[in-house]
């Protein structure tokens, strides 16, 4: 099993974060002995679980409360304005563009940019890693999107306001703005420890912010969601984004903690992407 009393390698600096990454390693070095699977993959599969399980109960509570609370304060009370303004600008034109931006965050759409994206990453890294990240991301908004839908059941902005076609779903959360800062977010991520280029690095985060937000603006002028279900959308998603890179990362310290366990040194360095050892999910032949 993995020593959990010294140091491990690229260990967070705060206590609480170390106990919870030391618990999971732990765990995933004995179930790693008992399914006969790489420390590191457990410990990823095993960060996407309790997180997700997390992260969907965490919407689902905000999804039963959601409605008392916006009806009294905060961002909701910028719902009508905003969409009266988002009404005010469209034409012929920019409603059809708009539509088909939007088309691209649907559940056509956005599965095909995803799947596209993610094999492209993955044969570039010559690793299964995107593909397994990716997975588990959108399987986990998939499911905020699901339960935060059917626990909130918020009605979408007046038919009449609204550009066709129609949608007939609950409002709460965006599902196009939910999905789209997963999917975006884990695709950047991604890029972003694997490329050194600054100016690459740089206009990756640029165009990933900028689809995401232009994906949630996008609903509401359509009149498809309100700007609170886009902003709850937002947040949601950034926060199961954040878990992903979590799950990641502790993929990556299982993987250096592994070799050490066994040899007492790692058995190779990091690539490019920062994963070693037992952590690394390679497509490349052993």
């Amino acid at each position: 099993m993995i020593p959990v009393s010294g140091p491990l390698p690229a260990e967070p600096s705060s206590r609480t974060a170390r106990i919870v990454f030391r618990t999971i390693l732990a765990t995933a070095s004995a179930l790693a002995r008992l399914l006969r699977w790489s420390v590191g993959h457990v410990a990823l599969v095993l960060t996407l679980v309790v997180g997700g399980a997390v992260a969907v109960l965490f919407t689902a509570g905000a999804g039963e409360v959601y409605e008392s609370v916006v009806e009294a304060d905060g961002i909701s009370r910028l719902d009508q304005p905003v969409l009266d303004f988002m009404v005010g600008l469209r034409s012929p034109g920019l409603d059809a563009a708009a539509t088909r931006f939007t088309d691209l965050g649907g559940t056509v759409g956005m599965p095909v940019l995803a799947t596209l994206a993610t094999v492209a990453l993955g044969i570039a890294w010559r690793r299964w890693t995107p593909i397994v990240l990716m997975i588990g991301a959108a399987a986990g908004s998939l499911l905020m999107t699901v339960g935060g839908k059917d626990l909130a059941g918020r009605a979408r902005p007046p038919v009449e306001l609204a550009v066709p076609p129609l949608e007939h779903s609950a409002s709460f959360p965006s599902g196009h703005a939910l999905n789209a800062t997963v999917i975006v977010g884990v695709l950047t991520y991604l890029v972003l420890v694997r490329v050194q280029s600054l100016a690459i690095r740089r206009a990756t985060l640029v165009f990933g912010v900028a689809f995401v937000l232009t994906m949630g603006l996008s609903r509401v002028y359509l009149g498809h969601h309100w700007l609170s279900d886009v902003v709850a959308a937002w947040s949601i998603g950034l926060g199961w984004v954040a878990v992903v890179i979590t799950a990641h990362r502790v993929m990556i310290i299982a993987g250096r903690a592994a070799p050490l366990e066994r040899s007492g040194r790692p058995r190779r360095g990091p690539g490019p992407d920062g994963e070693s050892g037992a952590g690394a999910t390679s497509l490349q032949p052993r």
